[in-house]
């Protein structure tokens, strides 16, 4: 019998049809079955048929790891899935959030809140090109971005992940997946998954869903809301992943109205693969099936049988697969989980590996390794930096405006715990998953941007806090300070205080006492900004998490380019206020508004 399944020049469903038709149950299980890539041995990848493996964060090759080791190790792991019986090539996945953050050496973009910052869906769209191109040099073949949260409160820590609290906002921001993907060609069938070619990568849109909408912004907490105010903020966002052929769909760890979402058949099934035509798989989260019952993964198999039977496909297990196997095994022996549940999830995780052209071309194209924190991404990172800067304070009332800085000046004060810290400027998902202090990757930090942008004929004085002597000199023409966050991810992020950390207020209140104050805030999200402190200091920019690429900012604050970023989200007066919206969205008398910002052209 011929294997259609192998002819590149077969129609796609009859290729998953020919396949699925020659696999064993426990073949199938396997294909929807993810491992991190510590428990992937070579006679795990063969003897379980496994389907897919992920770093977790931080999860590499070794410390310091190149592009070219990592394309290394996938393809080991590929080769040994390609030896296995019907030789189904890998997905390796990877959390490329804002470039390949992972590995050392990548261009680092802008966090997504602060590509909101832009409303640039093009910026966007090149962005996903970029990284897709990264991603592949690295043999990796699939990234769990974008999330498409709409964030309404930002003492969730994820919300340095979302575009904007405005669901039109995250809309046109989609457009990265065009870029991460490539974009589909005209008469496209709409719901099925698009990947253009070896120069993209598979894309995932996440976390399905409701997941910024938490009461009291609480990671993986509980989002309280109707059906319809559901659908209208939180789920429109992926009609526009659907439409630009979104291979897969990522669960949220959060619950809607108290129902845990990986075992939401109404949503995952019923609305997402039936009412909205989704056609590429449902991936779970980092062990999110053992969340669906106390003490955490306590009883395995009914956690398995909830979430596969209300439509999860491929399970992130990641590390105790064998017993995850066995029980999922013994569910459709049992017929709790029925065969052609099983078949459905296996053929739309081969329509994405088919789609993805997988089969034809498994291993890493060396050929794409100079792309990887290339001149011209890192020009890209630069742009964005420059789009995304929001202007919030330029000058005291009525004296004339503090920026553009003079870069002629004779003696400047740099000063702040962000203004040689490439970690904090970069924030979380970077080497790591919750990112690190430090200079933890190849990069130009804010302190080397201004050496760089002023030269050698203005002294530039560093002082992360500065000393009592320095703040009384009066040669001093001006000061910029840089404060802003640790770099936190998740549930480490939940921050219901949002004051500036390491006593940041102090610092910019000691300077702007002596000093006239550039202040540049680097965060995920508003911070609490006290009247009194706003007053005391000249100009407030907020930078957002910037990335690798500092010359962005000074690119704007010394005038060669405009501002042109714009408020994503509200910037709260009192963190109390938070708890008050009107009708549910809006705050009442905020600091300033969503859409705020200032720039050299326009009050």
């Amino acid at each position: 019998m011929d294997c259609v399944y192998k002819n590149p020049n077969a129609p796609l469903e009859a290729r998953i049809k020919d396949l699925l038709s020659r696999m064993t149950l426990k073949e199938k299980i396997g294909q929807m079955t993810q491992i991190e890539r510590t428990a992937a041995t070579p006679s795990a990848i063969r003897d379980y048929s496994i389907g897919s493996i992920l770093s977790a964060g931080g999860s590499a090759p070794f410390e310091n790891a190149l592009s070219s080791d990592w394309a290394d190790m996938v393809d080991r792991f590929q080769n040994s899935a390609l030896r296995s019986r019907l030789g189904i090539p890998l997905i390796y996945g990877i959390d490329a959030v804002h470039g390949n953050n992972s590995v050392y050496g990548a261009t680092i973009f802008p966090h997504n809140v602060g590509l909101g910052a832009t409303r640039d869906a093009d910026l966007a769209r090149r962005i996903g090109a970029a990284t897709a191109l990264e991603v592949r040099a690295s043999g990796i073949h699939y990234t769990f971005a974008p999330c498409v949260a709409v964030c309404r409160d930002p003492r969730w820590g994820r919300c340095y992940e979302s575009y904007s609290e405005d669901t039109e906002i995250v809309k046109k921001m989609t457009s990265i997946i065009s870029g991460l993907q490539g974009q589909p060609p005209q008469g496209h069938q709409y719901g099925y998954p698009f990947v253009a070619g070896r120069n993209n990568v598979i894309a995932c849109a996440k976390h399905f869903v409701g997941d910024g909408g938490t009461h009291k912004g609480i990671n993986e907490g509980n989002t309280i809301l109707s059906y319809e105010d559901l659908e209208r903020i939180h789920m429109a966002p992926y009609l526009d992943c659907i439409l630009q052929g979104v291979s897969t769909i990522m669960a949220s760890y959060s619950s809607w109205n108290g129902r845990k979402l990986h075992s939401d058949h109404f949503l995952l099934t019923e609305i997402l693969k039936e009412k909205l035509g989704f056609k590429g798989f449902v991936i779970s989260d980092w062990e999110g099936l053992d969340r669906l019952c106390q003490p955490r993964g306590s009883d395995y198999r009914y956690c398995i049988l909830s979430a596969v039977n209300a439509g999860i496909d491929m399970v992130m297990v990641p590390l105790r697969y064998k017993l995850f196997v066995e029980e999922l095994t013994s569910l459709v022996e049992s017929g709790e989980v029925p065969i052609a549940r099983i078949d459905d999830a296996v053929e739309r995780i081969l329509r994405v590996k088919f789609a993805a052209g997988l089969f034809e071309f498994p291993l890493t194209d060396r050929s794409l390794l100079d792309k990887v924190g290339c001149k011209q991404h890192r020009d890209l990172a630069r742009e964005a930096v420059q789009k995304s800067l929001v202007l919030l304070k330029n000058g005291k009332y009525p004296s004339k405006p503090f920026l553009p800085l003079d870069r002629k000046a004779r003696r400047i004060l740099v000063a702040g715990t962000h203004a040689d810290d490439l970690g904090c400027q970069c924030g979380g998902w970077t080497k790591t998953w919750f990112g690190s202090l430090g200079r933890i990757t190849i990069g130009t930090t804010l302190l080397d941007a201004v050496k760089e942008a002023v030269g050698v004929e203005t002294e530039v004085i560093y002082e992360q806090n500065p000393s009592k002597e320095t703040l009384e000199r009066n040669d001093i023409s001006f000061a910029i300070v840089v404060v802003g966050e640790e770099p936190y991810a998740e549930v480490l992020g939940d921050n219901s205080e949002l004051l500036i950390p390491f006593n940041g207020a102090d610092i910019l209140s000691s300077v702007a006492d002596k000093i006239p104050t550039l202040v540049i805030l680097m965060s995920g999200r508003p911070l609490l900004l006290e009247p009194w402190l706003l007053e005391k200091i000249d100009a407030l920019v907020a930078a957002w998490l910037p990335g690798t690429e500092g010359l962005g900012i000074t690119d704007v604050i010394f005038g060669d380019h405009d501002f042109k970023g714009q408020l994503p989200v509200t910037w709260f007066r009192r963190v109390e206020d938070l708890d008050l919206r009107v009708d549910g969205v809006k705050l009442h008398d905020p600091l300033f508004p969503l859409g705020f910002g200032l720039s050299y052209t326009r009050d």
